[in-house]
Formats: structure tokens, sequence, C-alpha cells
């Protein structure tokens, strides 16, 4: 028997047919939701399992890390050396660590959303569902439902453990720049949300574009650009940025807190006001040209690490307010239009 005429016999019999009672004795889900589990479970078996196990290596990872801050410590001012022997010993596992959790998002995007709806019309299975006794409401709300689910529980997961690993350490981390570095999309609520929102796009590219292959693709290069515009447009405006001021020809540097990311620097006058930090230097007379601007100043504009946090809840709303909308589209084109 096909695949197709499974999936048709299962869905026509629903959760109080044969079939939905077969699946309520293999285990808590029946009807609907075994249905989505039988068509997707290779895929989402494996990101449990994807889960389960780079959840252990973290925490793995953990009891060496503490045991050398244990025995070296992490206070500012520490010095050079103790930077290089942590990042010398760990810096390469904490890179392939920060690149597993930012690309998580994209392929659970390409692999489970792209296909998901995409699947069901290249083959035609949706086309058999909806015709029996089925509604479209419950039928996209099971599709929608437990791959999501699964997606969260595995991102949530992941993201808290890795940043439990991450936080104690990540001052001596080589990536320490944690807006650009990697820690920011890699910790905390970011990964969750941007799964959630790479998972609806891919979904939604699914429904639209109907082959699976194509869909994927679309869903990569979606990520791509997306990336592009998260790390340019957004990711910087989600906090406010902090000055320090010092005079112009000062020998010493701006004196930023620490694990602060500097941002940009400028020249100012004495009231506040702000000047490219290349202005008058190519002036032939660049005194002169201070003096007439009254430039007094230099200023360097930064994010705290205290801002950390809520800087990724605030991108994490962003991207779940984004998510919303693209599956609020997907719901109202399952209803209002054919398949």
């Amino acid at each position: 028997m096909s695949t197709t005429d499974t999936a048709g016999r299962t869905a026509a019999a629903g959760e109080d047919g044969p079939a939905g009672t077969a699946g309520g004795r293999r285990g808590l889900l029946h009807g609907l939701p075994w249905l989505v589990w039988r068509r997707h479970r290779p895929l989402l078996r494996t990101a449990l399992l994807v889960t389960a196990v780079g959840a252990a290596a973290f925490a793995y990872q953990r009891i060496g890390v503490q045991d050398f801050l244990h025995t070296h410590g992490t206070a500012p001012g520490l010095g050079g050396r103790l930077a290089t022997a942590f990042r010398n010993q760990y810096g390469a596992m904490f890179e392939s660590d920060i690149a597993l959790m930012q690309s998580l998002p994209v392929l659970i995007g390409i692999f489970l959303g792209a296909p998901l709806i995409a699947g069901e019309q290249e083959h035609g299975t949706v086309k058999l569902v909806t015709t029996q006794s089925v509604s479209r409401s419950r039928w996209i709300a099971a599709t929608l439902g437990l791959p999501l689910a699964v997606a969260v529980l595995c991102t949530t997961l992941l993201s808290a453990v890795f940043t439990w690993l991450w936080t104690p350490a990540h001052a001596l981390i080589a990536t320490g720049d944690w807006l650009a570095g990697g820690p920011f999309d890699s910790t905390g609520p970011v990964p969750v949300a941007m799964t959630l929102f790479l998972t609806a796009c891919g979904i939604a590219l699914g429904m639209l574009i109907k082959r699976v292959v194509p869909a994927m693709a679309a869903t990569a290069v979606l990520a791509v650009v997306s990336s592009v515009v998260w790390a340019e447009q957004i990711r910087p405006r989600l906090g406010t940025l902090r000055s320090t001021s010092y005079p112009y020809d000062s020998d010493n540097g701006p004196r930023l807190p620490f694990d602060a990311v500097r941002m940009d620097d400028w020249v100012s006058t004495a009231d506040g006001k702000l000047y490219g930090f290349g202005t008058c230097v190519h002036s032939d007379d660049a005194e002169a040209c201070r003096a007439k601007l009254g430039i007094v100043n230099r200023v360097t504009q930064y994010f705290d690490y205290g801002q950390l946090a809520g800087m990724q809840w605030r991108g994490a709303a962003f991207l779940l307010a984004l998510t919303a909308v693209v599956l609020a589209f997907v719901v109202w084109r399952a209803q209002r239009r054919p398949l």
C-alpha cells in the first residue's frame, strides 16, 4: 500500500476510527497528530536525537570549562595569557558549538519547514486528506502544531544548555564580540525565535511553490538574505548605544566597561555635537579646522554586556511577531485557497 493511500485512510478514520485507535495504542499521539508524526518521524526522531546528543555534549564540555575557570578564574585584568591559554584549549570547541547553534535554525527551516506542506502537495496527499471527513482547520493545525512543537522543544533545550556552558566563560572566548561574533544568535531566546521564523517561512514558501526541492532552495536563499538583514539592520538597533568621551589629544583610548562591544567612534564639540571620526583629518590645517567646528573630544559608542539579555529578548519578540504573521498567512491560504 502506498504512503498516499495510508495517509488517506488514516485521515479519513479520524481520531475515533481504526487508524486513530491504532495510533493511540502506539503512544500518546492519535488521529491527525499521529499521522503527522508517522509521515515525518524520521526527521523528527533525528531532531530529537541530535538534541539529546548535543545537550549531553554541551554538559560534558562544561565540566572541563568549569575546571579551568575554578583553577584560573575569569576576573577582568588578569592579562592576555589567561585568555590565550583558554582559547588554545577551548577556542575551537566553542567555535564549533556556535556554528552548530547558528546553523540549526537554517537546517530546520530547510529540511522540516519547506517540505512540510510542499511534500503533501507534490505527492497529492493533501487533496485526498482534505476531501475526507477531516476539515482543513484540523488538518492545518495538526500539520503545523506537532513539527513546530518539536522544533521549539529541541532549540529551547539546546540553547539553554549552551547558554549554561557559554556564560561563565564568555570573557575568555575568542569571539568576545558577543553581538557580531555569534553568541548573540546562539544563546538565550534568539535561536528558538529564529528557528520558528525560518521554519514558518519554509512552510509558506513550500505552500506557494508546491515542490519540495525548489522550496528548500528558496528557503536557503531566504535564510541567507534574512541573516544579512538581521546582522546589518536589525541587531544593532535592538539596544540603545552608550557613549564615553575623552579629550581629543589624549594619549589614552576610551575607558569602556569590561565585555563592552565597541560600535562606533566620533569626534564632538564641548556641547556634545557629533562629527564623523575623520572630520578635519585630511584638512590642510587640521587644528584650525577643529577649532572652527569646536571639536574638543573623541566619543566612542558601545553596547555594555549587561544589555545582552534585553537585546536578545527584543530581537526574539521581533522574530516571533514576524513568525505569527507568516503562520497567519499560511492558515489563511490553507483555508481559503486550493492546495
